[in-house]
């Protein structure tokens, strides 16, 4: 039976309705006449508090708020890929067909098409024992294949199976002895993380294709990294690379609360892109989730939750799935407003004091799991953090820093300087580097670590001496810190910037980052020596070896090796005429 109580009171996205006895936590209600839709957030006797996700403009005291009975879920199955949807998984195309280019509200439209039809091929048989989480059958989309999954919490016999064929998302393709019903499609309650059989250790990178992620700061395959930095420092542009470039699966990509003409480029951008992979567009294994910062502040603050319950999903059919959310600041805003609205204690900033548990709640998602069917899977979370005036010591880019495992710090004088990606290598860190050393060793090079701390260490002494030039002027510096200087600068401009527009340097493979290392340090021991044996950094700079280094970069794959070994054999006899 329905719960029915009324409108008591209206603040902002915050209605408080009256009469709602036996109403319970999370679940939907429809508010007002015009069938909003709400949330119950809080619960004071028959009173009810509902973040409602849509304009509460013209709601008045005394219209009807009818719970659901049903928390807040998204439709999981066939038809998300290529998708494009709001922050309660409402698809934006459909949106626009129903109401045009602005969303009237109350709008109700399937987050999945009940029309389309897909090719079904079953992998289980009449008499088989099946559990939540396994797959049943199969369907194609785009490249990818989509396995359809007994949802979690059914189990038992299988009765009927639906033969190879076409079907709906709502056509029964199995049914168990208990007579469950088993469709394409099934619901899940976004704030429920999904069950697994069991959490692994984190022990292969997530590759980005950018040199100075994967090479000082990696992340794992399942891992979480926080990307804070002021605007304009390029957060955005360094997701939308990682998600074009890294070795996940699937992409589902959440813009939280953004600015409007930003979140216009990424639905122009991501549907143009190709994908690397596969040749196809990018968005065919791609989902987008935007909220712009116009849209209803409630409906950000539940974006993520939609977002990482879909990147769950992928996961448990056995896929690494990469999550981008672009910002959590943004979103940890419209906790804030929703939180002063309800008249909650405010913590520091005016945030509320649980902060720090939700956004931990939210990146404890990811990770390497079993499967319920015994697959591997993994979900990987990158979140952007923007601090005010880029200040790091702000609690959202605080509490962040306390959860996840990587932190890329974007710094808007490298940006002011052309440099990107603009992530300053002298602030960030990674708690990963220990657990991915045997990785590295085993499948990169066996001095790959030593490698990393050569280079970590010549641009940490550059980054002093630069300190000192800043002070006395270069002329003061001997000749051995002068190439200290001229060393790092090879590393900064020709190792850790990458030319996004340049079809061979956009993305480097870890062999070929490896080789361009080893050229930069060789060319710093080769230097040493020579100077010692009294040649001059003005003669070293000049030898072609040099230029032949800086160039390495936009050497394509397939030739590297070659170039690699001509350019460390040509540095066996370099300077030495100087000498």
């Amino acid at each position: 039976m329905a719960i029915e109580g009324k409108i008591q009171r209206i603040s902002g996205p915050a209605v408080i309705a009256e009469g709602m006895m036996g109403a319970r936590m999370y679940d939907i209600v429809r508010v007002g006449t015009e069938n909003l839709v709400g949330e119950i957030i809080r619960l004071d006797g028959e009173t009810a508090f509902v973040q409602v996700y849509e304009d509460t403009a013209g709601l008045k005291v005394g219209e009807p708020v009818v719970s659901t009975g049903l928390p807040l879920a998204v439709e999981l199955g066939p038809g998300m890929l290529n998708g494009i949807f709001d922050g309660i998984q409402r698809p934006l195309d459909k949106i626009m067909q129903a109401s045009g280019t602005y969303i009237d509200r109350g709008i109700t439209v399937n987050a999945l098409s009940r029309e389309a039809t897909w090719a079904f091929t079953p992998s289980v048989a009449v008499g088989d024992e099946v559990h939540g989480g396994q797959p049943v059958g199969t369907v194609p989309e785009f490249t990818f294949t989509h396995k359809i999954l007994v949802p979690p919490k059914l189990a038992g016999k299988v009765k009927t199976i639906a033969p190879a064929g076409e079907y709906t998302v709502d056509d029964v393709i199995a049914t168990l002895e208990d007579g469950s019903e088993i469709r394409m499609l099934h619901a899940w309650p976004v704030r429920q993380p999904r069950p697994v059989a069991k959490k692994l250790d984190p022990v292969t990178p997530f590759l980005t294709g950018m040199r100075i992620l994967d090479v000082l700061f990696p992340l794992t395959m399942g891992g979480t990294a926080a990307i804070p930095g002021p605007f304009g420092s390029g957060k955005t542009v360094t997701q939308q690379s990682v998600a074009k470039f890294g070795n996940a699966d699937i992409v589902v990509y959440v813009g939280c609360g953004e600015r409007g003409n930003e979140m216009t480029d990424v639905l122009v951008e991501f549907p143009e892109l190709e994908d690397p992979k596969t040749g196809n567009p990018l968005m065919q294994r791609t989902v987008l989730i935007a909220n712009t910062s116009n849209m209803p502040v409630a409906a950000r603050e539940a974006s993520i939750y939609t977002g990482i319950t879909l990147a769950e999903y992928f996961r448990d059919q056995g896929y690494g799935v990469s999550l981008m959310a672009d910002s959590t600041s943004r979103w940890a805003e419209a906790l804030r407003e929703i939180s002063s609205r309800l008249e909650e204690m405010p913590a520091e900033e005016g945030y509320p004091p649980y902060l720090s548990s939700r956004l931990a709640a939210f990146y404890e998602r990811g990770g390497r799991v079993t499967t319920l069917a015994g697959d591997e899977g993994a979900v990987s979370i990158i979140g952007a953090v923007s601090p005010a005036g880029g200040d790091f010591s702000e609690p959202v880019t605080q509490a962040t820093l306390r959860i996840t495992g990587c932190f890329w710090a974007l710094d808007a004088s490298l940006a002011r300087r052309r440099h990107f990606p603009a992530i300053n290598w002298n602030r960030s860190y990674t708690l990963f580097g220990g657990i991915l050393e045997p990785w590295y060793r085993e499948h990169v090079a066996p001095d790959f670590p030593e490698l990393v701390e050569s280079a970590v260490g010549l641009l940490q002494r550059e980054s002093d001496l630069q300190e000192v030039v800043q002070l006395v002027g270069p002329d003061a510096l001997q000749d051995q810190e002068r190439l200290i200087i001229e060393a790092g600068r090879i590393l900064r401009q020709d190792f850790l910037q990458q030319n996004g527009f340049d079809p061979v340097d956009a993305s480097c493979s870890m062999s070929k980052a490896t080789g361009m290392l080893r050229m930069m340090l060789k060319f710093y021991d080769v230097a040493k020596v020579a100077l010692d044996k009294g040649a001059t950094v003005d003669d070293i700079l000049a030898d072609p070896v040099v230029e032949r280094i800086n160039r390495s970069r936009y050497v394509e794959e397939e030739k590297f090796d070659a170039y690699r070994d001509e350019v460390l054999s040509a540095l066996d006899g370099a300077f030495a005429v100087a000498a």
